[in-house]
């Protein structure tokens, strides 16, 4: 698979790996606003979420097991993964993570042009794929990026997050269990280089828009709708801006709107 994502998915990582890497050991235990995460965790649980994708990739069978064996417990088998990653050293953990990264990346590209992916929901594309290990990584990122202070410029490789976030539309509503609306939304956003990034049909009666950053801190539940500049246009739009997520699983209880003045 040739694919422009697992050049952009490369440079998210290496552009959040060059901020792990200038931090100080005693940085990586700063909690983030992750409740009970820590900077450490969110290393590790990339690391041991592009560990999990190459299992799908490469060993199918092992991976269903997997699968299958975390259906038997509870969710936090992902929380349980980042607490033990987080225990290694940060030279170990940043290491385990290129690696992985590498090998993840590598095996994707070897995949042949329309092969499906498992996944934890329905399998997916190599390219989906990659967009997903994308979406994380920068989301993760600005938990990271918010623990140390750091402000990161929006670029282009936000367009991958973004559609993810509007496609998912309907899984949002699912995950708790509410019917998504009959019709089709549109989202207008304004991308970092000052064009416009569109999705969904022209002619949407029900849609949202907004800066693009801030319609990706929304689906990735980094930030509280009360602090960003998107607009809704349509009670279905309105209604979707306070569950909007892209990615699976619980949607967690989200950050809490900043204080006046913070």
């Amino acid at each position: 698979m040739d694919h422009p994502v697992l050049d952009d998915l490369r440079d998210e990582s290496e552009e959040l790996d060059r901020v792990v890497a200038a931090a100080g050991d005693g940085d990586w235990g700063r909690p983030t606003p992750a409740a009970g995460w820590t900077v450490a965790h969110q290393v590790a649980h990339l690391a041991w979420t592009d560990e999990v994708a190459l299992m799908a990739v490469a060993a199918p069978d092992d991976f269903a097991a997997h699968v299958a064996q975390v259906a038997r417990g509870a969710y936090d088998f992902v929380d349980r993964a980042a607490e033990s990653g987080a225990r290694e050293e940060p030279a170990v953990l940043l290491e385990r993570w290129r690696a992985g990264r590498r090998r993840l990346r590598e095996a994707l590209r070897g995949l042949p042009d329309g092969a499906r992916v498992p996944w934890y929901g329905p399998p997916m594309s190599g390219a989906s794929l990659a967009t997903a290990r994308l979406m994380e990584t920068w989301a993760h990122g600005q938990d990271v990026a918010d623990a140390l202070g750091v402000v990161r410029e929006p670029t282009a490789r936000l367009r991958h997050v973004a559609r993810i976030g509007w496609r998912a539309r309907d899984y949002a509503y699912a995950v708790r269990g509410l019917t998504p609306p009959d019709g089709p939304f549109r989202v207008v956003l304004d991308a970092p280089d000052g064009t416009v990034w569109t999705y969904g049909p022209e002619a949407a009666a029900q849609y949202v828009t907004g800066p693009a950053l801030d319609f990706c801190l929304l689906v990735t539940r980094r930030a509280h709708r009360a602090d960003l500049a998107l607009r809704a246009h349509g009670p279905d739009a309105d209604r979707w801006l306070d569950i909007a997520q892209a990615f699976a699983g619980p949607p967690g209880a989200g950050r809490p709107p900043r204080e006046a003045g913070a």
